[in-house]
């Protein structure tokens, strides 16, 4: 039997050598660090986590997920093993802060990286609208979507709820924005079914000074002034009117940038026929398409052809010995006389001042060069202002 009695000096270790002995193999725990715990007490707000620190650490019910929390059992059980993120240093206590939402954190920022490398489509419900937008959340993310980017005709508060096909626009972890694009996903959904140089049919929507937009099966097209007619038209106002009904051709698909490109142009069968004859122009539609499908096809299988012709061989035969080349050049002073000097050539070059005159200021030019910005008015940046875009992260 023991004897209970035994002082310290007999059994020689003290309760200091038995401190200083934890201090020797305690873990130093650093905020930032991904650690293993186990869970061993669940409490009201909270949970205290065994990571073989010398105090238990504590993590927050805010601190447990990504998404809203109730109730800690939601999350975690009783003897559970898993990672956690060091939050703070130990409090005056010697407790580490603990959190589990920002290792979900980083995981959903990788990952939504990652979606946005691949052009991936995701989808997701609204759970709120804004007076610039919607809101969504993806890989448990907030994300935003700008209102110019919600291609439907329902008023924003009827999407509370509403599933969305949705493409990335912005994915920046440092500025904490996650923003993307309903119009985008839908136009390259309905880019799959579409071709260059086929005929559709759609409805005047909008129109600007330099272009008009047309809805084409729930996406819009955009028409430029340079392509309703061979003539010159001042403005598509004189041409269309919103809600005319169209025929088109698409000349481009943009994905990236999910823009639809339509043409009036091409279909006239003689210049100026959309504004003389647009009956005719509609009739024809068809006819002028499929020859505007096979001289595409013709300069395309040309530059194919002139990419796989061989390059033309030259026989060592055809070369003419280096010395018989010299022959044909001249020595450099023969050329050199009919050089003139520097002196004289610089009699014909007038001075700088005299080119200037004849170059009007960039303010006269300026109205002449229609202003880009006119032209994509309605064709929105990736990104709506800074502060109509909340922070992607679930406060």
């Amino acid at each position: 039997m023991v004897n209970q009695n035994l002082t310290a000096t007999e059994i020689g270790f003290t309760h200091e050598d038995f401190a200083a002995l934890l201090d020797k193999y305690d873990y130093h725990f650093s905020p930032g660090d991904v650690v293993p715990g186990t869970v061993f007490s669940i409490e009201p707000r909270g949970a205290l986590i065994d990571i073989g620190a010398k105090t238990a650490a504590y993590i927050p019910i805010q601190e447990m997920s990504i998404n809203r929390v109730d109730s800690p059992e939601e999350v975690l059980q009783s003897n559970e093993t898993r990672e956690f993120f060091i939050l703070t240093d130990e409090n005056e206590d010697g407790q580490l802060t603990l959190s589990i939402r920002r290792i979900e954190y980083m995981r959903a920022w990788e990952r939504v990286r990652q979606l946005q490398a691949e052009d991936a489509t995701v989808r997701s419900g609204v759970f709120a609208t804004n007076r610039g937008g919607a809101l969504v959340r993806i890989e448990g993310l907030r994300g935003f979507i700008p209102g110019s980017h919600i291609s439907t005709r329902k008023p924003k508060e009827e999407l509370v709820g509403e599933d969305l096909p949705l493409k990335f626009l912005e994915v920046d972890e440092e500025r904490n924005r996650l923003v993307l694009s309903h119009r985008r996903a839908l136009v390259e959904r309905k880019m799959n079914r579409l071709e260059v140089g086929e005929v559709v049919i759609g409805t005047v929507r909008g129109i600007k000074p330099y272009c008009a937009f047309i809805d084409i099966g729930g996406v819009s097209g955009l028409l430029h002034i340079s392509e309703i007619s061979h003539e010159h038209i001042d403005t598509p106002h004189s041409v269309f009117n919103v809600n005319d009904e169209v025929k088109v051709m698409i000349i481009d698909l943009d994905a990236e940038r999910g823009r639809i490109s339509l043409s009036t142009k091409q279909l006239e069968p003689e210049p100026g026929d959309m504004i003389k004859n647009r009956d005719l122009v509609y009739d024809k539609a068809e006819e002028m398409a499929a020859k505007y499908r096979e001289q595409l096809l013709a300069k395309q299988q040309g530059a194919t052809a002139a990419a796989a012709a061989p390059a033309e061989v030259v026989s060592e035969d055809d070369i003419p010995p280096a010395a018989e080349l010299d022959e044909d050049i001249p020595p450099a002073t023969e050329l050199d006389e009919d050089i003139a000097p520097a002196a004289e050539l610089e009699e014909e070059i007038p001075p700088a001042a005299e080119l200037d005159e004849d170059i009007p200021p960039a303010a006269e030019l300026d109205g002449v060069i229609p202003v880009v910005a006119e032209i994509e008015e309605e064709i929105p940046a990736a990104t709506e202002t800074e502060e109509e875009i909340p922070a992607a992260i679930e406060e």
